[in-house]
């Protein structure tokens, strides 16, 4: 580089992948492609009793305005199976429901136009037996099956084999399931194999990866709630995502299920698997802040919310890293003796009291993401803010 070649600044490229993806089959829940190099989507499961039709549908609206791609449903009951055919259609999003101890269910969800079934072999009685009849009907409605293996309902056999829910034990229960239905010819196979431990959850789907081709669903088992199943689903999907490995995801979170698209969203953003939105960069503050950074930073994402353009903003509380930090961002602030320097694509455009920095900062990311999406016409995403 020459002594005076200008250094580029602005939003730092993403890398477009981590690792290569894994080699898998894609199949197609409803509207979703799963699989082969289709994007990782996002799923979520309703808590509402399925039965009640229209709180289900109400949830279901709420998932979707949230990024939810596809959702499950529980189906204990008769009356939730009587229910499935009204949500199947209703539905903007594809529905999956979620079979546990009644074979019949899989046959009803089936009929009732559900756009694929998740059944949990380990505890459907009986359900090796009805196999082939299952991978018929599915077969001619072209409705594919999830094989679900949870560390709490796993087989007695493989219990009594290994002892407790090994990765090995899993693994061979959901390769032993998926073998039955490749004897009678399907194959239209999604497999997930959750652990509460996501150091067993990570080496059990590297095992699974390892030794089959089918779109693998991401999942730590009763995570736990917000703040704890965050973080250990956020761990366990970055080092399998990482690697290329899985399909689609769900965060399984003791919250309201719209927070686990969120985070969900969030992770897949993180690691450049989905194009980044609204992006918050900013300190955790110290003793060298001049500002409010916290307020700073919660009135400036209040005021982007919503914002359809991947947009990056920087909200720094001092002079030590807030300038370089507001130079690396699309818009950006830095602050300090009651003033705010606002930037513009690594330029200094002007500096206001602290008492405007917010608006200042709404007015410009407005106009910026105008001329984004002028520019790059159907671009989508949601403006990224950086806080520092």
């Amino acid at each position: 580089m020459a002594l005076h070649e200008p250094v580029s600044l602005g939003v730092p490229s993403v890398p477009v992948r981590l690792a290569e993806r894994r080699v898998s089959r894609k199949i197609q829940v409803g509207s979703v492609a799963v699989g082969g190099d289709a994007p990782v989507s996002v799923q979520s499961m309703t808590t509402t009793r399925t039965s009640d039709i229209g709180a289900t549908l109400q949830q279901i609206a709420e998932l979707t305005a949230s990024g939810c791609q596809i959702v499950r449903v529980a189906c204990p009951t008769q009356d939730d199976a009587d229910a499935l055919p009204v949500i199947a259609k209703k539905s903007q999003i594809p529905v999956i429901a979620d079979i546990h101890f009644q074979p019949k269910y899989v046959f009803a969800a089936i009929d009732a136009g559900c756009a694929a079934v998740r059944v949990n072999p380990g505890n459907i009685k009986q359900f090796d037996d009805k196999v082939k009849e299952i991978a018929k009907a599915a077969s001619d409605a072209g409705t594919p099956i999830r094989i679900g293996v949870n560390a709490g309902s796993l087989d007695r056999r493989l219990l009594q084999k290994y002892g407790k829910a090994t990765p090995e034990a899993l693994v061979e229960s959901a390769l032993w399931e998926a073998s039955l239905f490749e004897e009678h010819g399907f194959r239209d196979i999604k497999i997930s194999v959750k652990h509460n431990d996501p150091v067993v959850m990570i080496n059990a789907y590297r095992q699974l990866a390892a030794q089959c081709d089918y779109p693998l669903h991401l999942g730590v088992t009763e995570a736990g709630p917000a703040f704890q199943g965050t973080v250990k689903s956020a761990v366990a999907f970055g080092a399998l995502l990482s690697e290329g490995i899985g399909d689609t995801i769900r965060v399984s979170l003791s919250a309201p299920p719209a927070e686990e698209i969120k985070v969900g969203i969030q992770i897949l953003e993180s690691l450049g698997l989905r194009q980044r939105r609204l992006e918050i960069v900013s300190c955790p503050s110290c003793g060298r802040a001049q500002v409010d950074v916290y307020k700073l930073a919660d009135e400036v994402t209040a005021g982007l919310e919503g914002m359809e353009v991947p947009l990056r903003v920087a909200v720094m509380g001092c002079v030590v890293n807030g300038p370089g930090e507001a130079r690396e961002a699309d818009l950006g602030v830095a602050s300090g003796n009651g003033k705010g320097q606002i930037f513009v694509k690594g330029e200094v455009i002007k500096t206001v009291p602290e008492s405007r920095i917010v608006e200042t900062l709404i007015e410009e990311a407005t106009r910026l993401a105008g001329q984004m999406a002028g520019k790059d016409g159907a671009r989508s995403g949601t403006p990224a803010v950086t806080v520092h």
